[in-house]
């Protein structure tokens, strides 16, 4: 198992930026996959970014360009670093882990809330 706690939301301004981070209750090293989601109010949480064991990244279209996603072995966290933030960036971000890789165990963190105002 591995606990998850996210830290860094807040209230930012439009244009503005924030970094989210999640820190792991174990190593990373060999968790295959971590991400962050996103839930806005009404809506399905939806993948926001997600980075592999070897680094490998993805991400939603929607933050392209925008978001980067970071992995810092050493230290057992994942970071999420946005830039020029959207008022429709606001939702409940979300760590996620799995040790085996997708379709396989995955664990949550609570979840940071991301409000940005235009």
């Amino acid at each position: 198992q591995v606990q998850l706690v996210e830290s860094g939301g807040g209230l930012a301004q439009a244009g503005g930026s924030l970094r989210l981070s999640c820190a792991a209750s174990r190593s990373i090293f060999r968790i295959n996959y971590m991400g962050w989601y996103r839930q806005a109010p009404g809506k399905q949480r939806e993948l926001v970014a997600s980075i592999t064991s070897g680094g490998s990244t993805n991400y939603a279209d929607s933050v392209k360009g925008r978001f980067t996603i970071s992995r810092d072995n050493a230290n057992n966290t994942v970071s999420l670093q946005m830039n020029s933030l959207k008022p429709e960036d606001t939702a409940v971000y979300y760590c996620n882990a799995a040790p085996l890789g997708v379709g396989y165990s995955n664990y949550w963190g609570q979840g940071t809330q991301v409000t940005v105002s235009s």
